[in-house]
């Protein structure tokens, strides 16, 4: 008879082997009886790879427009060991899927790489059910207008770094490429492969440097000399007059990725990153709290096949482990956030009870005050008012800071990326677009943009509306009311924000047996014609998003051309056609910011009123005094890591960046407008 332990060493591997062949085994026996096995579609080069290894570049190769166009709009490509996924462009499929967002929540893995980023799934981005309905922070109009004087500051401060740029003297600056800057290497084998290739620059065309993203650790970008000296000191203008209207080459991406999270920092939960300050006084460290998201969204964007694995095989994940990195970036977020939120507690209690006689006491309002003005103040604040079965833990309410910054930062720094790309690709939307905004007047004090540099730092306080009374904020946000109005910048906006959404695919699972329909019918493998999609529980469904908001069936022949007008145009047939039909985004009938029709569960974007508001406040202050162009010769690709980046692509090895020509515009001479030729000729 054998011992315990012989029995154990024995049967123990027997039981794991048994598992895992079984739980296989039950895998490829529901994609087998999956309904969508009967729908066309492109065949699979690989049985474990299915399509994906073609599907990684398909913002830049057309790869879905072009699927569509040989199956239809609905069809199935292959993922992992062959699975079928159905994807469709179909508007009333979309529709369907998009307004349930609880019967249609994200794959398991696709929450589990959000849950890394955004510290939990307790955040809004992978939340579901029942958890989800508890969180509905307060992002009405009244209170993103107390957040624009934040939005306003940073996009000030920018603009003058930017204008100390262009107005440094020449000898700060590299006259070559930085590109063609090498890297110093210790080894021979650690060499570029593919080093950059120099060529010589227009004598009136400045350069700089490459400034290193913040969280650099998972923006790849490869940093030259640092930023000249001129730029240290806010204030200093050491102007060269032949020089002062000569246009800059610049890397506008990483600067943007500052400023917007500087922004979030502010407004999402009362943190000062100071990124944009750290840049411009050539500061080499970041903020203790950067450092720790850096760490946490790098490790969230590794693709690793073990993620996967642990879907199919859920004992895996038993054996999850974090290196030291990541524990140590944990724990700062967490010792921070804790902080931040315990500090609002606070405040927010001995508020109340100062206010207990208040009828206003609970209302929930766009918030005067520093501490109070915040997300997350108002965040903790409608948690304090609800029932106790409803309120949020501390652990859910600190996923939220995670979200906000994962959410609020980089779609915001990659929207006005590609916007200011596709304004200077077109000189003379870009120079319309500047008239109608130095139309607009009416700025009260201190928030009245400059035309030149001021002489003294630009500062913003929470004071500055008190301190001149109630006309002054009155005055701030007629002014912002009259911004967000204005008919050109809300369509150049939408327009960018069709042709280049940050997020280019969602997807969905089926929770439960569907049939969906559809539009148009289809043709499936076995020659039936169907009017609808079956779909069994488990099945994963791929939402376009790009390729819908770049549909010819839905915008047009020219819907790949950057057309600010056909916005206004739309505008005109609809009030005497009514609403356009197709697909029901929550914003510009476009899925940019989910869809804006919820049955069952709305997944669409809860800050897009945050990101509109703070991407046009940008648009004026820097497109007012700042005129952008692009070498003609540079070709820029997206790619696509959660957030679509661009990228150049005679230069892969550079990373993500974004190379534009910046130059100030006189103030009363914006009807002359030179074009992307002249800029680097």
């Amino acid at each position: 008879m054998c011992s315990p332990t012989v029995f154990v060493l024995l049967v123990l591997p027997a039981s794991v082997s048994v598992y895992f062949l079984w739980t296989f085994f039950m895998l490829i026996l529901r994609q087998t009886r999956s309904p969508l096995r009967h729908l066309p579609g492109p065949s699979s080069p690989s049985f474990f790879m299915g399509n994906l290894r073609e599907m990684h570049d398909q913002e830049n190769t057309g790869l879905v427009a072009r699927w569509a166009s040989t199956y239809g709009s609905t069809f199935v490509y292959r993922g992992f060991i062959g699975g079928c996924r159905l994807m469709t462009t179909d508007p009333l499929a979309v529709n369907h899927i998009m307004s349930r967002g609880y019967d249609y929540p994200k794959p398991d893995f696709v929450r589990d790489s959000l849950a890394s980023m955004a510290a939990g799934y307790e955040g809004l981005l992978t939340a579901e059910g029942s958890m989800h309905r508890k969180q509905n922070p307060a992002f009405s109009a009244a209170q993103i207008r107390s957040l624009t004087p934040i939005f306003w500051e940073k996009a000030i401060r920018l603009r003058d770094i930017w204008l100390d740029i262009t107005a440094s003297p020449k000898s700060h600056f590299t006259p070559a490429d930085p590109f063609a800057v090498p890297e110093t290497t210790s080894k021979p084998g650690d060499a570029d492969p593919e080093p950059a290739t120099s060529y010589t620059l227009s004598p009136s065309a400045i350069t700089t440097s490459f400034l290193p993203n913040p969280f650099s650790s998972f923006v790849p970008s490869k940093a030259s000399p640092t930023l000249p000296s001129t730029i240290k000191a806010r204030g200093t203008h050491a102007v060269a007059p032949e020089l002062t209207n000569a246009p800059c080459r610049l890397d506008i991406l990483p600067w943007l990725a500052r400023a917007t999270l500087d922004v979030i920092g502010e407004a999402g939960f009362g943190y000062a990153f100071n990124s944009l300050e750290a840049a411009a006084e050539r500061r080499e460290s970041e903020s203790e709290l950067a450092r720790a998201f850096g760490v946490i969204f790098g490790t969230a964007r590794k693709f690793r096949v073990m993620t996967i694995l642990q879907v199919w095989f859920p004992v895996l994940r038993a054996f999850r482990r974090e290196n030291a990195a990541m524990q140590q970036a944990n724990a700062t977020m967490r010792r921070i956030g804790t902080e931040l939120i315990e500090q609002r507690r606070t405040a927010l209690v001995a508020e109340q009870s100062a206010a207990a006689t208040s009828e206003k006491a609970s209302a929930i309002e766009g918030d005067k005050t520093t501490m109070d003005r915040d997300l997350l103040s108002v965040l903790i604040r409608s948690n304090i008012a609800e029932l106790s079965d409803q309120r949020m833990s501390i652990n859910e309410i600190l996923c939220q800071i995670s979200t906000f910054l994962a959410a609020g930062h980089e779609t915001s720094s990659s929207s006005l990326t590609w916007t200011l790309y596709a304004l200077a690709r077109a000189p003379s939307v870009q120079g319309k677009l500047r008239a109608e905004l130095r139309s607009l007047s009416g700025a009260p004090p201190p928030f009245h943009p400059s035309p030149s540099p001021p002489a003294t730092p630009f500062s913003l306080s929470s004071s500055s509306f008190s301190s001149d009374g109630d006309a002054d904020a009155d005055a701030w946000t007629a002014f912002v009311e009259r911004l967000a109005h204005l008919p050109y910048l809300d369509a150049v906006l939408r327009e960018s924000l069709r042709l280049y959404a940050p997020i280019t695919t969602t997807m969905r699972v089926a929770t439960a047996d569907d049939v969906v329909p559809v539009a148009a019918p289809f043709v499936d493998r076995r020659g039936r014609t169907c009017s609808a999609i079956r779909l069994r529980c488990g099945d994963i469904i791929s939402v376009p998003i790009q390729a819908l908001n770049k549909s010819a069936r839905e915008w047009g022949a020219d819907a790949d051309v950057f057309r600010p007008e056909r916005w206004l145009e739309g505008q005109k047939r609809e009030k005497t056609d009514g609403r356009r039909r197709g697909v029901q985004g929550l914003w510009g009938n476009m899925l940019t910011f989910g869809g804006g029709n919820p049955v069952n569960g709305n997944r669409s974007c809860i800050g897009y009123r945050f990101a509109l508001s703070e991407i046009k406040i940008f648009l004026y202050v820097l497109v007012r005094d700042l005129e952008f162009s692009i070498d003609p010769s540079v070709e820029i690709e997206k790619k696509v890591n959660v957030v679509t980046r661009p990228c150049v692509k005679s230069e892969p090895h550079r990373g993500n960046q974004m190379p534009l020509y910046i130059r100030r515009v006189p103030p009363n001479h914006h009807e002359t407008f030179a074009s992307a030729d002249d800029a680097v000729s």
